[in-house]
């Protein structure tokens, strides 16, 4: 198995490495295992990609490149320079430094990177890790992550639903924020919302008397009900998402016909 990885942390990010020995254990000793990862930290740019500027891409070793542009640019640096001779049959992206649970699926740019590559048309996986009180001091605080990784992934490939609609079907996977001992298992979910927890901006001047504003986020554990992947996290479990690209609000298209179609 040919199997390439991106992540929205950068190239030097621990969790990039994590990723690498969960792909290497997946692809076997017979498979390739490519990386190409934003060369300075992406995260938050959800699913941009460089539109309007160049992306520069540079080789680090075999098999591992690092592009100036957002995980999407990645993914679409790795199918159309990197590996344009034999397309990869998986994309990973993560593992991530931080949840992409609830509302933080909508700004991740570890899900950008796996949302681009189902777009391609290709099974895509985007992997995070939880953090919490219970993991953020252990001296790997990847440990679920590492323990269950590669078991999780190798679950979806085998048992999970991969289909080739328009807007592929990918999967959004969160590691629960505590020791790898202490992971209950698995649980299939929604995406969650995490209510009072939206960004904000916070001013502060610069000593030059510039006005300067900070993205600020909000409490993390909040709940966000049954059966979504925020609260099996907080709960133990890693949780597994299926996600699409299509925004579209299905359950209000009926309604809104009625109303604005007669």
């Amino acid at each position: 198995m040919r199997i390439l990885l991106t992540n929205d942390d950068g190239i030097n990010a621990p969790g990039l490495k994590v990723l690498e020995d969960i792909a290497a254990e997946i692809a076997g000793p017979d498979g390739e295992v490519w990386v190409v990862a934003p060369a300075f930290e992406q995260s938050g740019v959800a699913h941009c990609i460089s539109y309007t500027h160049p992306t520069m891409l540079v080789k680090f070793g075999e098999r591992r490149y690092a592009a100036e542009g957002s995980p999407a640019d990645c993914v679409l640096a790795g199918l159309y320079e990197v590996m344009k001779d034999a397309p990869p049959d998986l994309v990973l992206s993560g593992v991530n430094r931080g949840n992409n649970a609830a509302e933080n699926t909508l700004y991740s740019g570890t899900i950008g990177g796996a949302m681009e590559a189902a777009l391609q048309g290709l099974p895509a996986i985007a992997l995070s890790q939880f953090y919490g009180p219970d993991n953020v001091k252990l001296d790997n605080q990847f440990e679920a992550s590492v323990a269950w990784g590669a078991r999780t992934v190798r679950a979806l490939l085998d048992d999970g639903i991969w289909d080739a609609e328009d807007y592929r079907l990918f999967y959004n996977v969160n590691f629960p924020p505590c020791p790898a001992d202490a992971v209950k298992g698995v649980r299939v979910t929604r995406q969650g919302y995490r209510r009072g927890t939206n960004h904000g901006m916070q001013s502060q001047v610069s000593p030059s008397g510039r006005m300067f504003l900070w993205v600020t986020g909000g409490p993390q554990h909040t709940r966000s009900g049954d059966g979504t992947d925020n609260d099996a996290n907080l709960d133990g479990y890693v949780s597994i998402t299926p996600l699409r690209a299509d925004l579209t609000a299905h359950d209000a298209l009926d309604t809104l016909r009625g109303r604005l179609e007669s």
